[in-house]
């Protein structure tokens, strides 16, 4: 064997042999950056525990006692899930909860992604056009709901005078049960719209400009570049909006609240305006709570299908 075989071999000149090996750190190494992350995180953990943990304990109680909000009263088990569930009330506010969320989710994430793209082009001060985009999200839910009230709640409002005057009629936007279910709507992608805005912004900002560049050089029309290119390339942070802008929804008190009431007869009431009138102006506080649990369950449903979709995207 020559000398140079033997070096491919590891075979010293004096004979065969093998290379010392290096002593393996990584195993320990690997053991104590795991404890160290252990006693790192466990403090946030057990806060969370202590702030989470009592209320949550607290509230199963609550869900399976036919109590107020003074005593927690007799333990009845399932019988409030029971209830609510066999209510015309309950299944009329998750109807509107669900057209609420599906509009609001969608709505706002259409217009947030529209004037997103058109932030993205060359326009006259474009910085101060973005400042006043944010304003509705920006600006307090009471002023807001206080500027809607004057537009459109009387017939002598801006909305329903305007409406007059173009031979519309005088809509009662707030007393109509439809109308009311359409103002409540609009005015929640007025107020979430901002938030998709920043949200796309921020994942067309990440895509790469030859991308495009190269798809007009094959032949690509605008059409074929936003659902061949921008819809996948932004697709993770798309879920994650969706994830985010469901919960919001679907625990958004005050932007019913303020405008409507939830009325006229109940036609606006969301399952949280739903549990808030059973615990605070019905002292049902088992059934309330129930709800409340029902809500929950169903955003972690919803939440772990816009998860595994995130984790299915093909855009790392």
């Amino acid at each position: 064997m020559s000398g140079l075989a033997k070096a491919h071999r590891g075979v010293a000149p004096g004979g065969p042999g093998r290379a010392p090996a290096k002593p393996n750190h990584r195993g320990k190494l690997g053991a104590q950056t795991t404890r160290t992350y252990f006693w790192l995180v466990m403090p946030s953990v057990l806060l969370l525990v202590l702030i989470q943990g009592y209320p949550l304990v607290y509230a199963a109680v609550q869900a399976t006692h036919d109590g107020s909000l003074i005593q927690s009263g007799s333990f009845v088990g399932l019988d409030n899930f029971t209830n609510v569930l066999t209510s015309p009330a309950f299944w009329k506010a998750a109807r509107f909860t669900l057209l609420f969320t599906v509009v609001g989710v969608f709505g706002s994430w259409a217009v947030g992604l529209g004037l997103a793209l058109l932030l993205r082009t060359k326009i006259p001060a474009r910085g101060v056009f973005k400042v006043l985009l944010l304003l509705p999200w920006v600006v307090p839910i009471v002023v807001s709901s206080t500027a809607w009230n004057w537009l459109v709640s009387t017939p002598t409002s801006p909305i329903p005078t305007l409406c007059r005057a173009l031979g519309l009629g005088t809509p009662l936007f707030l007393a109509d049960p439809n109308l009311a279910v359409v103002t409540v709507c609009v005015f929640k992608i007025w107020v979430s719209f901002p938030f998709m805005m920043m949200m796309s912004s921020s994942a067309l900002a990440s895509v790469d400009g030859t991308v495009y560049e190269a798809a007009s050089m094959d032949g690509a029309n605008r059409r074929q570049q936003f659902t061949r290119i921008t819809l996948p390339l932004i697709a993770r942070s798309t879920y994650i909006s969706w994830i985010l802008m469901t919960i919001f929804c679907v625990n958004d008190f005050p932007t019913i609240y303020l405008l409507t009431g939830g009325g006229p007869v109940d036609s606006t009431s969301s399952l949280v305006v739903y549990a808030y009138r059973m615990v605070f102006q019905n002292f049902q506080t088992g059934p309330g709570v129930a709800i409340a649990f029902l809500m929950t369950m169903t955003l972690v449903v919803v939440s772990v299908i816009l998860y595994r979709q995130i984790r299915k995207s093909s855009v790392a």
